[in-house]
């Protein structure tokens, strides 16, 4: 018996999500009383896997084959079922990234196991294993019992953190006999390209988000001033994607990249429920808008009523002020 989980990568690099990951199976590995065990599918370092170690991993099981650098979720889910199945695990936990959102149900059919996704706490198994899970747009949760004997579980990004510790994880060489992948990708632009370079907004701590208030794109420099001086991803409103003032993988909300970051400023932004439904499971949440009745001061753990083209400078140089000592 153990518990597996899924390692992201990215261009042969582990996922920071992945050190979260490797921390809350390892807890519910603690409370099972068993061992967690990453599955690295295709191109990964050794060094990066066994690192996991210092996040709870006891063992890294590797498949290095090249054909699975081109993403195809049924060739994933098939070398994980049989991992799975090889080791006696009968529960397997994913991250909320896209591509274990599009594992995790194919594999729930292969191992006829019942899932839960967006889990924000190490499952209760004093009285069956029940998992607590946000709902209706992070308004509210869930406790979701499953019965089946195999079980998977889909963790809300930012919603355990990665508990780091000492420790090395032992790396496997191994193989799946699994048929190869029928999806044949033509090109690939990876999350770091689209961020140009930074944090992609699902793994991101720090996101400075920025609407309408800003007037036009050319307006945009003080935002991405902030975002440096704090070491954020950035991100906009649907009104301001849909406008082409920014591209639209940086536009957060209910129809457009769900975040859980640990610090969401929000500027010239009213906070239309769209909106709030992406961005409300935040740690903290600062508005800032010169509207001391725009709707988002609602939700806010800190507001700041004030022009944006006069707070944003200000808060900018505070910042670096304050890195420098």
């Amino acid at each position: 018996m153990s518990v597996l989980y899924y390692i992201d990568t990215l261009g042969g690099d582990v996922k920071k999500s992945s050190h979260e990951i490797a921390s809350y199976a390892a807890a519910v590995a603690n409370q099972l009383g068993t061992e967690a065990i990453g599955v690295a599918l295709g191109s990964a370092s050794n060094t990066d896997l066994a690192a996991l170690g210092e996040f709870g991993a006891t063992k890294v099981l590797h498949i290095a084959d090249a054909g699975l650098d081109n993403f195809d979720s049924g060739t994933h889910a098939s070398a994980l079922a049989e991992l799975a199945k090889a080791n006696g695990a009968n529960v397997v936990v994913f991250s909320q990234s896209s591509r274990a959102k599009a594992v995790a149900p194919r594999l729930a059919v292969k191992l006829e196991a019942g899932y839960v996704s967006g889990a924000v706490s190490v499952p209760e198994t004093a009285n069956g294993f029940v998992v607590k899970k946000s709902a209706y747009s992070g308004k509210a949760f869930a406790n979701v019992q499953i019965n089946t004997e195999n079980k998977i579980i889909g963790l809300a990004s930012n919603s355990y953190g990665a508990k780091a510790g000492a420790g090395s994880a032992t790396v496997e060489a191994t193989s799946a006999n699994v048929a190869a992948g029928k999806v044949n990708i033509v090109k690939t632009n990876t999350d770091s390209d689209a961020a140009g370079g930074m944090v992609p907004l699902p793994e991101a701590e720090l996101v400075v988000s920025a609407g309408r208030g800003l007037k036009g794109p050319e307006n945009w420099g003080i935002i991405e001033d902030l975002a440096a001086a704090l070491g954020a991803t950035t991100a906009c409103s649907r009104p301001v994607a849909d406008s082409g003032w920014r591209p639209h993988h940086e536009h957060v909300g209910q129809t457009g990249v769900a975040i859980h970051p640990n610090l969401y400023i929000a500027i010239g932004i009213s906070g239309a429920i769209q909106h709030l439904a992406g961005v409300n499971q935040s740690k903290v949440i600062v508005v800032i808008n010169k509207d001391p009745e725009a709707p988002f001061f609602k939700a806010a753990d800190y507001g700041v009523v004030g022009d944006a083209f006069e707070v944003i400078p200000r808060l900018t140089e505070a910042v670096k002020k304050f890195k420098q000592g």
